[in-house]
Order: structure tokens, then C-alpha cells, then sequence
């Protein structure tokens, strides 16, 4: 209510005829109607949302929240409540010296001798025989919950982020990890006084017996084998603080709480330290600033950042499955990615809690993960979460620099396809953990950050000096030998595993199509700054590789003279289709022909060694092939049995073996996030240049609609199908430039509305169609209707 109002009615003349009390009380109703309108809403259910009837019992199951930085799990350990605390950075990062010894010329030296196991003990041992180098945990709180009773009701609402647990005799919990700042909130309703929380700190100190067969499935490292000194436990009121050191680095964790006989409300935070910081900012004090803030005010801030980010794109699909999916994708999306905050590594912010290293020690994988999980981002109208890779990318330029000269030999920029956080190798299976052509597929981040964008800063200042130094590595590593540019080595992930045959002498579909792509890239941003030379330099590059190897009865090989001929979970030979586009429909009945014949000798494996993530990337370039009932099919089966009760993809097949006869469970969230990606593939694509609207939809999806996906060209774009039929579509153009639009409409007399940023309403504007492509030109926010001409 406006203040002019409230005058009127404070300084109103007697001589109106209304009593005073009558004045006063109209006043009252109207400052709470204000009141109400004008104060946050409470979010509505969402089809994400998580509702369990009891608090999940394992970790892995738990509820996540998280903010890029820091997170948190919240489940049931034995009769405590217990918060599974971590911090992106948290990192144990001793060298593998035994990598220093080998290089790739030794490598194919080796291979040639036909003499492996010295390259498999100095590449691959180690990362299993060192607990390090090795994403860490950090502590936990706990909350004495055993005289309530069981939890009634344990929920997670994904618009703003909240988790919610009422238990049968009275307490409730309203939990959140703050969108913004390094900080988690917690505050409980009924509970007694002397109510707090204790603070759980990880065995990195312990001895022990043997290995944890939980973590046997990966490796058999406990945190213990870390070796660290005992962290300090300072509880003094109503504040706990835990120091603990590591190698080369500390970190803290602290919660502070008030407790007023009724409510207990507090905050926690972590914070680290690594040997080069100058000055980190204390746990204390952000926590202090926190609870300066206050839990409500806190609250507010949070939800503000969570409606934008839903606010940035939506989708609705009749399968009710994939849109649950979809929400909880998402959420985590939003939950793992931050400007400023470590890329998005295995488990991001929600490392394992059960005494032992994580899964493949929560690293960044570089052959498949890490790619995958920045999906969604593009399309999803994300650029601000996918730039936190880039910048990642960008800030070890240095160190990839540093690998490239002593492993390859070689100028230019590759990066390990297994790394830590500050981007060292950590080994592995060094066909895929070293592979050459890493950064040729790293590459495409940066790329697609411009295309979607069309910032030119990034293009002039980050994406062609990163390309242009990818593509100078490439031409360095390979050479020319019978009239065709190769690599001395190729590899596949992960073909043959990590035996000797893993290794190929000609190139194989992974490394070929990679390095053409590399080079196109190259080529492309050169020439959008105007470097002719550049740009025919890279071209002249890319046309001197050879053609990918086919035949006639499977498609696309793994390399020339070999088929894929047994189920495997990694489709590196097919990433000429999906992620790169380098075949795709629209080039024309023989490229079409061939994905097809790929598509369909894949399926005839079978999937019975298959992960989730397979699935997931089946739903991708099922989409590019435009067969949405197979991608369709293959989101709902990755859905129903490779994701746990809380939405982890965990890798196997739960449910007994029905898809997959890899039944275990480690968590990584590639495959969530492949998921997300291939459902937005299903509704629009742009990888061509043309704006594909609905091209991948099931034949029963009669109702379908989008708000505000991303095209490459920074086009927004929002579509609706109605009982089967197109009924409008909205395009803004960010960045101006030529829109570009495949006919979705059963008709070309579409009405094309267009209103720029001088006028106020939109006008109708010629339209030309030539084989079904609508081509007109925009300039900066421009908007662009299409309608159907029954509208």
C-alpha cells in the first residue's frame, strides 16, 4: 500500500462521516493485505520435489544441498541426524612422481616391443597403491534425534532449496546450504534447551585392519591412509571449531548455534587453506556474518537466487518420470555449478561419508565426466554456471603447458584426462588418464561458451587463444605419414581397458573425430576475428586427416578394421554424432543412413555392460538421429534403475540386473546431467546453425512445451505444442545476428511477428521459406513470433 494511501487515511477529516476506530481498523486490514503481497511467496510444489517418509539411512541416498563450494547431505545415521559437510577444494594433492618418468615416445616405444607392464607400473599402479592424490571430506554435524522418534516426514523442495524433517513427537527441521555464501543454516522448532548439535570429525588418523569393502568396488583406500596428524576439536559456548591439517593444506569447519528453550537455530562453514594462500578468510567470521544476518534474512537472499535460476529456463512433458527427472537435474546442476567456486568433479560437493575415499577419489575425469556434466548448462540458459569450467580450464593453462612439454614433448596445450584440482595428472589407465586428444574435446566448452553466447570478449580474450593453442598441440603431437596426418598412438575410452590393445597404430573414430572437430573450431574463431592466415592454417590442418572408418553393416568403427562387437559403457566412437556433430542428419541421406546403421549395431550389443551414463548418452544422440521414442525409452530406463532414491546416478543397475549386469553403486553425476542434456535435446536443437524446434518428440506427446532454452547464435527461445500441434514460438535474440528456423508448423503460411527495442508492440513481417528454412535477420533484442496460421 502506497504511502499517500496511509496519509489519507491517518490525517482523514472528520467531516468524511467515518468514525476514527473504523478509519483504523480499515487501515490495519490494508497493511496487512500490503503486507501479505509484497512479502516473499512460498514457493509452490514442484514435480522434483523429494518426499520420504522416513530420513534416507545411507549416504549415498541422503538429501543433497549444495551451492558450487560447499554441501551437504542430511540423512540417518543409526538413531542421529547427521549432516555430511564438504568443500569443493578439499584436496590431498601429493605428486605421482612415477609419472615424471614416462613420456609418449616411451609409451609407444613400449607398445612396440610389445613389453606393457613397465608403462602400467609406472602409469597405472600408482593411482591405485597411493591413497593420494585424493578428494577429501570434511566433517559432519550430528543431532541427538532418538527420543523423537522416527521421522513422519523428510522432504527436499527443489524451487528454493530447502529441506524440511518433522519427526512423530513434535521437532521440526528447516535445513538449507545458502545459494551465495559459503554458509548452511539449520533451525529446529521444539526442542528443549539444552538441545545442539556435535560435531563429527573423519578417521584420517585411525589404524585399521584392512580395507573397506564398501569402498573395495573402487579401491580399497580408507581416509586413515592419509596419514594426517589428529585435528583439534575447540567447543567453547555455544560455537564448535575443528582444524585439521593435511598435506600442504588445512581446512576448518565450524557451527555456531542459539538455543531459546524452544528453537535452535545455527550456522556452519568450512574454509581451506593451502600453502600459497596470502590471507583466507577465517570459518569464524563468515559465520558470524551469517548469524549477524539472521536465519530469515539469510532465507530471503537464498530463495532470491534460486527464482532466477528457475526463472532462466522450463520445460513440460507429459512423462511425468522424465519431468520429475528433469527438476532433480537440475537442482543438482544448480546445487554443484558457481562462478568462482572448483568445476564440477565426480561427486562435486557431496564427497563420500563412509571413512574412505571416494569413489575414484572424487577426481576430475576428463574422458567423459566432467564433459558430460556441462550438458545441460548450454541449452539450459546457464552460461554463468558452464563458464565456472572454462575459467577453471583457463586458470591451468600453465600446468597443462608444463604436462604437454615433458609427456608430449610438444608446444600447444593438452590437459590429463584424469587430473586434481590444480590440474596435475593423477595416472590411471594412461590411454584415456593421458590421453592426446583431451583438450580437443575440453575445447568444445570453450567453444560452445561463445556460440551460445556470442560474447566477444570471451571469443577474443579466452575461447580462440585456447582453441588456437589446443590446435597448435595437435599439430605438433601428430605428423604426417602416407599422405594423411595421425598420432604415433591411439586410443579409445575405453576400449581393451587398460591392456596393451587398448593402444591402436592407426586412429581411431575417438582421436580422428576429436582433432577434426579441434581444428574446425580453430579454423571458425579465427575467422570470426578476422586471422585469414590462422583460419586456413587450421583448415589446411583438419583436411589433412583421414575420413572416420566405416562399414557397411555396423557404421561408425572403433577404428579402421575394427567393429565395436561386444556391449561397452563408453561410445567414443560414435562422439562424431553426439557431442560434436560432425555427422548429423541434415547433411544429407548418407550421413542420416549412417548414424542409423551406428544407432542400430549398438543396440544389437545390447547393454549388458553398461552404466547409466551410457543411457544417458543413448537419449543424446537417439535425439540427434531424431528418434524420440528410443530417447525417450533410454531416459526412462536410466530414471528407473540407475538412480538412487535421492536422484544419484550410481553407475549400476539397481534393480537386480534388468538393463545392465553391472549392479554396483558408486556415485557420479555425469549421467544426471547427460539426462538433462538429452531431454532438452529432445525439444530443441541448434548444433547445425538452424534452430530445430520439437525435433526428437515421442509420437503419444501431444502436449509439449519450453520456456527460454538457448540456441547456438545467443537465441532464447520458448515453444508450445498443443494436442500434437505447434500452436506459437517465441524467439529473443540476445546478440543480433541471422535467426535461422527449421519449420515446425504443418503449414508454411506461419504469420511472422517481429517487435525491436523501439517499438512497443510486434509487427507482421514478410517471411521467406526455402526448403523449410525460415532465415531472418535480427538485431539486439530483437523478439520473434511464429504463429500458427489457425491462430
Amino acid at each position: 500500500m502506497s504511502m499517500n494511501i496511509v496519509n489519507r487515511f491517518l490525517f482523514a477529516d472528520s467531516r468524511s462521516g467515518y468514525p476514527r476506530s473504523f478509519i483504523l481498523l480499515l487501515l490495519f486490514g490494508c497493511l496487512v493485505l500490503s503486507i501479505s503481497c509484497t512479502s516473499e511467496k512460498p514457493p509452490q510444489s514442484s514435480a522434483g520435489d523429494f518426499h520420504f517418509s522416513e530420513l534416507p539411512t545411507r549416504w549415498d541416498e541422503a538429501l543433497p544441498m549444495g551451492n558450487g563450494m560447499v554441501g551437504a547431505l542430511v540423512w540417518k545415521d543409526e538413531d542421529r541426524l547427521r549432516f555430511s559437510l564438504d568443500r569443493a577444494d578439499l584436496w590431498d594433492l601429493r605428486e605421482v612422481k612415477e609419472l615424471k618418468e614416462i613420456t609418449f615416445d616411451w609409451v609407444d616405444q613400449q607398445v612396440k616391443r610389445n613389453d606393457y607392464e613397465p608403462v602400467q607400473q609406472l602409469g597405472d599402479a600408482p593411482y591405485n597403491q597411493y591413497p593420494y592424490p585424493t578428494k577429501i571430506q570434511a566433517a559432519a554435524l550430528e543431532f541427538d534425534t532418538e527420543k523423537w522418534g522416527p521421522a513422519k516426514q523428510a522432504q527436499l523442495r527443489v524451487k528454493p532449496a530447502i529441506t524440511e524433517v518433522a519427526w512423530e513427537q513434535g521437532p521440526v527441521l528447516q535445513t538449507f546450504v545458502h545459494a551465495e555464501q559459503p554458509v548452511g543454516w539449520f533451525r529446529f522448532k521444539g526442542v528443549p534447551e539444552d538441545f545442539k548439535p556435535s560435531l563429527e570429525v573423519p578417521e584420517y588418523f585411525t589404524e585399521h585392519d584392512g580395507p573397506n569393502a564398501e569402498a573395495g568396488q573402487q579401491q580399497s583406500h580408507r581416509l586413515a591412509d592419509l596419514s594426517y596428524e589428529q585435528g583439534s576439536v575447540v567447543e567453547e559456548g555455544n560455537t564448535i571449531t575443528y582444524t585439521q591439517p593435511g598435506h600442504d593444506m588445512s581446512y576448518q569447519v565450524i557451527v555456531s548455534w542459539e538455543n531459546d528453550g524452544n528453537t535452535c537455530e545455527g550456522v556452519w562453514s568450512i574454509t581451506s587453506k593451502y600453502s600459497n594462500d596470502l590471507q583466507v578468510e577465517r570459518a569464524e567470521d563468515i559465520a558470524l556474518q551469517a548469524l549477524s544476518e539472521g536465519y530469515e534474512s539469510s532465507k530471503a537472499s537464498h530463495m532470491k537466487w534460486w527464482n532466477q535460476y528457475w526463472a532462466r529456463s522450463d520445460l513440460q512433458v507429459p512423462d511425468t518420470l522424465l519431468q520429475k527427472q528433469w527438476e532433480r537435474e537440475m537442482y543438482k546442476f544448480g546445487s554443484a555449478a558457481r562462478p568462482g567456486a572448483p568445476p564440477i568433479s565426480l561427486q562435486a560437493v557431496w564427497t563420500a561419508d563412509n571413512g574412505s575415499l571416494p569413489p575414484w577419489k572424487g577426481d576430475y575425469h576428463h574422458d567423459l565426466n566432467t564433459q558430460l556434466s556441462y550438458w545441460p548448462g548450454y541449452s539450459g540458459n546457464h552460461l554463468e554456471l558452464t563458464r565456472s569450467y572454462t575459467d577453471w580450464l583457463w586458470s591451468i593453462r600453465e600446468e597443462s603447458r608444463e604436462y604437454t612439454r615433458w609427456y608430449f614433448e610438444s608446444d600447444g596445450l593438452n590437459v590429463p584426462g584424469v587430473s586434481t584440482l590444480t590440474g596435475q595428472p593423477m595416472g590411471g589407465w594412461i590411454q584415456y588418464a593421458m590421453s592426446p586428444t583431451t583438450s580437443a574435446w575440453l575445447g568444445q566448452h570453450f567453444y560452445w561458451q561463445w556460440t551460445y553466447g556470442q560474447d566477444e570478449q570471451f571469443l577474443k580474450e579466452q575461447a580462440y587463444p585456447y582453441l588456437h593453442e589446443v590446435a597448435v598441440y595437435l599439430e605438433d603431437v601428430t605428423h604426417m605419414e602416407d599422405g594423411v596426418r595421425t598420432l604415433q598412438l591411439s586410443s579409445s575410452p575405453e576400449m581393451h581397458d587398460n591392456s596393451i590393445d587398448a593402444w591402436f597404430d592407426e586412429l581411431t573414430n575417438y582421436d580422428l573425430a576429436l582433432m577434426k572437430n579441434a581444428f574446425g573450431m580453430a579454423a571458425e574463431l579465427a575467422g570470426e576475428l578476422g586471422k585469414r592466415k590462422e583460419r586456413e592454417r587450421w583448415q589446411m590442418r583438419r583436411s589433412e586427416l583421414p575420413d572416420l572408418a566405416t562399414n557397411d553393416e555396423t557404421g561408425l568403427l572403433v577404428a579402421p578394421g575394427e567393429p565395436l562387437e561386444y556391449s561397452h559403457r563408453h561410445f567414443s566412437h560414435l562422439i562424431s554424432i553426439h557431442p560434436l556433430g560432425l555427422l548429423d542428419p541434415a547433411h544429407g541421406e548418407q550421413e542420416e543412413q549412417l548414424i542409423e546403421k551406428s544407432l542400430e549395431h549398438l543396440a544389437q550389443i545390447g547393454s549388458d555392460n553398461w552404466v547409466g551414463y551410457s543411457f544417458s548418452w543413448q537419449a543424446n544422440l537417439y535425439a540427434r538421429a531424431g528418434n524420440g521414442g528410443k530417447a525417450a525409452e533410454a531416459l526412462r530406463i536410466f530414471a528407473s534403475n540407475f538412480v538412487s532414491s535421492n536422484s544419484f546416478h550410481v553407475n549400476g543397475d539397481q534393480k537386480g540386473g534388468q538393463y545392465s549386469n553391472l549392479t554396483y553403486r558408486p556415485f557420479t553425476l555425469e549421467g544426471n546431467f547427460a539426462f538433462a542434456a538429452g531431454l532438452q535435446e529432445m525439444l530443441l536443437q541448434s548444433n547445425t546453425g538452424v534452430i530445430e524446434i520439437f525435433p526428437a518428440i515421442p509420437g503419444d506427446w501431444e502436449d509439449v512445451g519450453f520456456d527460454q532454452l538457448r540456441a547456438q547464435g545467443a537465441f532464447l527461445v520458448s515453444a508450445e505444442m498443443e494436442k500434437g500441434k505447434v500452436s506459437d514460438i517465441h524467439i529473443r535474440s540476445e546478440k543480433g545476428g541471422l535467426l535461422q528456423v527449421a519449420n515446425p508448423f504443418d503449414s508454411q503460411a506461419v504469420k511472422v511477428m517481429k517487435m525491436n527495442s523501439d517499438s512497443e508492440s510486434f509487427q507482421e513481417v514478410e517471411s521467406k521459406w526455402e526448403n523449410s528454412i525460415l532465415s531472418i535477420q535480427t538485431n539486439p533484442n530483437d523478439e520473434v513470433k511464429l504463429l500458427h496460421p489457425n491462430n
